[in-house]
C-alpha cells in the first residue's frame, strides 16, 4: 500500500499561473512606457521565468541571481533600462514584482477538503510537498493559506540536492520510504505523473483542465502518458478524489507488486 504521497504546489495547490499573469498584468497597466499590451507583457515574463528557472534549477545560478537576469530582461519591455547594479534588481523584485504576485496567490477550492478527506481515511498517509520552488516562498504560499500542518515535510532541491524529475529517489529517503510505497501527484504530466512512475512511484494526475506551461487546455485523458509511456494513468479532476484512491480498495491501497 501506499503509505507516502508527494504532492507538487504550483499548478496543484496553489494557482502560480494565475498570480503570475495578474501580477503582471497589474505591474504592465501601471507603466506609461510599456512596449507591449498586458496579455503580451505576462507572456514574455512567463518565458523569461521557464528559461531562468532552469538555469536555477540546473545550478547555474542562484534563486535570487535567477530573480535578476528575469529583471534585466524584461525592464527594458516596460520603457525602463535595465539596471547594471544588482542592488536595484533586487530592489524592483522586492518592491515592484512581489508584492503583485504575493497578493494574486490563490489557493484552489478544493485543497483544503482533500487533505481533510485524506486525513478522516482509517490508515491516512503520510503527506509531503515536493516542489521545484524555492523553499522560503514555497513555505510562505502553504502558510499563507494554513496548509503547513497538513504536510510531514516540505522538500525542494535545496534541502534534496536535485530537482523533479531526478529528486523522486531522494524525495522517498527523505521520508524513509520506498518508490514502491509512494505516490506523487500533481498537475503536470511529464514531470509530475510519467517521470514519477519512471521512478518506481505512482503517478497521479490532478488535471485541472489546463496546461500549465502554455495556458492551452490540458490533453485528453486518452492521450496521456503512464508509466514509460501510453498506458493509463490515475487522473483526478480534483484533490478530493485523492481520499477515494487511497481509501480501502483503492488502487493506492493494495500491496505492491
Amino acid at each position: 500500500m501506499t503509505d507516502v504521497i508527494f504532492i507538487d504546489l504550483d499548478g496543484t495547490l496553489v494557482d502560480h499561473r494565475g498570480a503570475v499573469f495578474a501580477a503582471i498584468d497589474r505591474i504592465g497597466r501601471e507603466a506609461p512606457g510599456a512596449t507591449a499590451a498586458p496579455e503580451e507583457l505576462a507572456a514574455a515574463w512567463w518565458a523569461l521565468e521557464a528559461r531562468h528557472m532552469r538555469e536555477y534549477l540546473g545550478g547555474g545560478c542562484s534563486f535570487a541571481e535567477h530573480h535578476r537576469r528575469r529583471a534585466a530582461a524584461f525592464l527594458p519591455l516596460l520603457g525602463a533600462p535595465a539596471p547594471a547594479d544588482p542592488a536595484r534588481l533586487d530592489a524592483w523584485i522586492a518592491e515592484c514584482y512581489l508584492p503583485a504576485f504575493e497578493e494574486a496567490w490563490r489557493c484552489y477550492p478544493d485543497v483544503r477538503p482533500g487533505l481533510e478527506a485524506l486525513n478522516r481515511l482509517p490508515r491516512p498517509p503520510r503527506l509531503a510537498v515536493l516542489t521545484n520552488g524555492d523553499p522560503a516562498q514555497q513555505r510562505a504560499k502553504l502558510a499563507r493559506f494554513g496548509l503547513l500542518e497538513h504536510f510531514e515535510a516540505v522538500l525542494t532541491p535545496t534541502e534534496l540536492g536535485s530537482a523533479k524529475p531526478a529528486a523522486y529517489a531522494a524525495a522517498c529517503r527523505a521520508l524513509r520510504t520506498v518508490p514502491a510505497r509512494a505516490a506523487n501527484v500533481g498537475d503536470m504530466l511529464s514531470s509530475d505523473v510519467a517521470a514519477a512512475a519512471a521512478a518506481g512511484l505512482t503517478g497521479v494526475w490532478l488535471d485541472r483542465g489546463i496546461d500549465f506551461v502554455t495556458g492551452g487546455p490540458s490533453p485528453a485523458p486518452d492521450a496521456s502518458p503512464g508509466p514509460g509511456g501510453g498506458g493509463a494513468v490515475l487522473r483526478i479532476e480534483e484533490l478530493t478524489a485523492l481520499a477515494e484512491l487511497t481509501a480501502p480498495g483503492g488502487p493506492l491501497s493494495r500491496p505492491p507488486l
